[in-house]
């Protein structure tokens, strides 16, 4: 990386900045001050012990809006396959005066998944899969079996879900540069919202907030992706056993197949009066749609 940048990123780890742009509106360029998210570089490192003693390495770089930096190391981690529990962790912090490293300490005499980090250590903010090393590598499995199970929700109540998830926002307010996922509860109410410049890095800060706080599996709850539902998101979603994925884009054909695999009911293009059903539409009751007449 270039020195000047690298010096600008010891300086700089708020959320967003301010930036001096030029405005053309109506064929005339007005001089503007706009307000874009910040994306900065986070490697996250390990360590652990080995029959030699203990060892620390990077496993990834992840081009990340700043905060929530342990969740999204252990959520990386955890959705990775490359650890299972939260008392796997002994400690997650900064390397000292350096805010784009993370150490996360794993506990003597257990040994991380390791095979599950065939990457060549590169992940961009727009792809969470980038960097694998071979086909296989991309399917990390799941350990919350798609189990029977007695869920249900009105279809109303998804509605509800976007303006609850945009009051929520405020990075995405200010910049309209940020994805975000956030969990409500089965009976509509908000629970937590992560943002980030990445769509995998704003889910894996999710999950890792539920894995540190010892919550996972999410099987009670309902993610909504602000964007499209792609592969990556839904296997960290069975990763984390979520059961209901609803997303304001379009799904992909393999989020689709993913998704009958792992018993997630899939929901896209989430509008204010329709949406549609690509999996498991058994969890979702409508007898409730002639409210709104669309489909």
């Amino acid at each position: 990386m270039h020195p000047p940048i690298l010096q600008k990123l010891k300086k700089r780890m708020a959320q967003t900045e301010h930036i001096n742009i030029l405005k053309f509106i109506e064929g005339k360029a007005i001089s503007v001050t706009d307000q874009v998210a910040v994306e900065e570089p986070l490697e996250i490192q390990l360590a652990y012990s080995t029959s030699t003693g203990r060892m620390q390495k990077p496993v990834a770089v992840t081009m990340r809006t700043p905060g929530h930096d342990r969740e999204l190391a252990a959520g990386f981690l955890f959705t990775e396959g490359i650890i299972r529990h939260h008392n796997t962790i002994e400690d997650i912090r900064h390397i000292p005066g350096d805010e784009n490293r993370i150490v996360v300490a794993i506990k003597e005499n257990i040994l991380p998944n390791l095979q599950k980090a065939e990457r060549n250590f590169y992940t961009t903010s727009s792809c969470g899969v980038c960097g694998k090393a071979s086909i296989d590598a991309i399917e990390t499995g799941w350990e919350h079996s798609p189990a029977p199970d007695s869920i249900v929700i009105q279809a109303d109540l998804l509605y509800s879900l976007r303006e609850s998830a945009y009051q929520s926002q405020p990075v995405f307010e200010a910049t309209g540069g940020l994805h975000a996922s956030t969990i409500f509860n089965l009976d509509g109410s908000y629970f937590l919202l992560r943002e980030d410049v990445g769509r995998h890095n704003a889910l894996d800060k999710l999950i890792g907030f539920a894995l540190l706080s010892d919550r996972l599996p999410l099987g009670h709850c309902i993610l909504l992706l602000s964007g499209r539902a792609s592969f990556e998101l839904l296997q960290k979603a069975a990763m984390a056993g979520i059961k209901i994925v609803a997303a304001l884009g379009a799904p992909s054909s393999l989020a689709v197949e993913l998704a009958k695999d792992a018993g997630i009911t899939l929901v896209g293009f989430l509008k204010p009066d329709r949406f549609n059903i690509y999996s498991g539409e058994h969890r979702i009751k409508t007898d409730s749609f002639g409210k709104h007449g669309k489909t």
